[in-house]
């Protein structure tokens, strides 16, 4: 087993690699194919580690952003040093090809476990696109030379911004739902020139988004945000559809599968005691949040100073009224919440799709998205907690722990071969067999902590931690 460490590559190298003109491989997204996670492409190992299966690792910078492939590279982002990256490594060895840093512009309120990269690249096979909140949408090329630069205005999102761009239908398009002045866009890839931008209310969301298209009708843009399931037209932006029916907090994104649509996030009920949360942050009792004493509240600090600052009057104090507001706000909508939505898959695109199914149970802090494979639901919590069920039913099919994996999960759950992986915050890659009735085959230990999606393709596992990215497979 070979196994190669690469830390810089030569410029000389990176002038020398010729542009690959090859099609966008299925892997060029957040979790690839349509945001599935899934491929069916070839054999892929159980056994991750240094002495079995291990083609090449490589030193990567930190980042929570997950790898995005072409038919030669390999795209990540990264903050490291202050400063927001770009990385290209050969897809064959691992070897960085190049790397580029912008610099901030600005900075935004952020979860502990949100970072300023942390949104994932998309490619077209030859170009890579990567969005920075505190900068905008940048394209390079192959070579590492900068196309175009479209800057954003600030984001005013609670604990920072989480979608990550899509490519489809020849647009480039951006998902941005904020406490105010929320939107969907999309640009042109040439240029980066706004092609359409749609205002949107509903405040909050962190999904990145999915395509939909029914059999002779209009493709769309199917979004999930904070209580609210829509459908946009990909040709113009126009809103065809919406439902306020979803739970307040969306963090994770929809999956599809054929017509039906798997969305889920998490909620509260309106007696959840929300005035007494409030008496025990305002520690002077004089109906107001300050500066000093939501400062210190960790980990909920970046959460409370943004509140502060995006709701209200937004002077960085936040009164009474004010917290009840929001907080009542997402109690409206549904409580935690796992559901799924069927088109009738016709023409009749701009048809609501209607509910199949609901689960109602306590999915608080749920960061992975669902996946559905050979007509199996899974969705992992933290603590290892999976669970499956019947995609068409929502019956629970079984629940229980992934064991020597009992950790926190922020990656999605990918999928081909029949094994399913699962990647915990502490490294852990478990792989179970693909089924209702699941059991682990595998646990691998990466020793190094991790908070991407891995990438599959041609029977290779892409797998980004916090310090390297390595490879997975058989030897060719």
């Amino acid at each position: 087993m070979r196994y190669r460490l690469r830390l810089v590559a030569s410029a000389s190298l990176a002038l020398a690699l010729a542009v690959s003109h090859a099609a966008a491989e299925n892997w060029s997204r957040f979790r690839g194919p349509n945001g599935s996670g899934i491929v069916e492409d070839g054999e892929y190992p159980p056994e991750l580690n240094p002495d079995k299966n291990l083609l090449w690792k490589t030193a990567a910078r930190p980042g929570k952003s997950s790898p995005v492939l072409t038919e030669r590279y390999v795209f990540v982002t990264a903050f490291d040093e202050g400063k927001l990256l770009t990385q290209c490594f050969l897809r064959q060895t691992g070897e960085l090809v190049w790397e580029r840093a912008e610099e901030r512009s600005r900075e935004a309120d952020l979860h502990q476990l949100n970072e300023p990269a942390a949104n994932s690249p998309v490619t077209d096979g030859e170009n890579v696109y990567v969005l920075f909140r505190d900068v905008g949408l940048i394209s390079y090329d192959a070579a590492g030379e900068v196309r175009w630069k479209t800057p954003f205005d600030p984001l005013a999102t609670i604990m920072g911004h989480g979608s990550s761009p899509i490519l489809v239908g020849g647009s480039i398009v951006v998902q941005a739902d904020q406490s105010y002045d929320g939107y969907i866009a999309a640009f042109d890839p040439a240029n980066g020139e706004i092609r359409w931008k749609i205002a949107r209310s509903g405040g909050h969301g962190w999904a990145t988004p999915l395509q939909y298209e029914p059999t002779g009708g209009s493709p769309q843009v199917v979004t999930a945000r904070n209580g609210w399931f829509a459908g946009h037209r990909l040709s113009d932006g126009k809103q065809m559809w919406e439902s306020n029916t979803l739970s307040s907090a969306i963090v994770a994104s929809p999956v599809v599968e054929g017509n039906t649509v798997y969305v889920f996030g998490y909620g509260y009920a309106p007696d959840s005691g929300v005035e007494g949360m409030f008496s025990l942050l305002d520690k002077d009792e004089d109906g107001m949040v300050t500066r000093e004493e939501y400062t210190g509240q960790a980990p909920g600090q970046p959460w409370l100073r943004a509140l502060a600052r995006l709701e209200g009057d937004r002077d960085g104090v936040l009164t009474q009224d004010e917290w009840l507001t929001v907080m009542r706000r997402g109690a409206t909508t549904a409580p935690s919440s796992l559901v799924a939505f069927r088109f009738d898959g016709s023409s009749q695109s701009e048809a609501s799709p209607r509910e199949l199914w609901r689960r109602e149970r306590n999915f608080m802090g749920v960061i992975p998205s669902a996946l559905v494979y050979r007509g199996v639901l899974y969705l992992v919590k933290n603590g290892g907690i999976l669970d499956t069920l019947d995609a068409e039913t929502g019956e629970t099919l079984k629940r229980g722990r992934l064991r020597e994996a009992i950790d926190g999960y922020s990656a999605s759950p990918v999928a081909a071969d029949g094994k399913v992986y699962f990647t915990s915050e502490a490294g852990k890659v478990s792989v179970v067999r693909a089924g209702g009735e699941w059991e682990v085959i595998a646990v691998n230990d990466l020793g190094e902590e991790a908070f991407a999606t891995p990438a599959l393709s041609g029977g290779k596992i892409f797998v980004r931690t916090n310090q390297s990215l390595s490879c997975f497979g058989k030897a060719d």
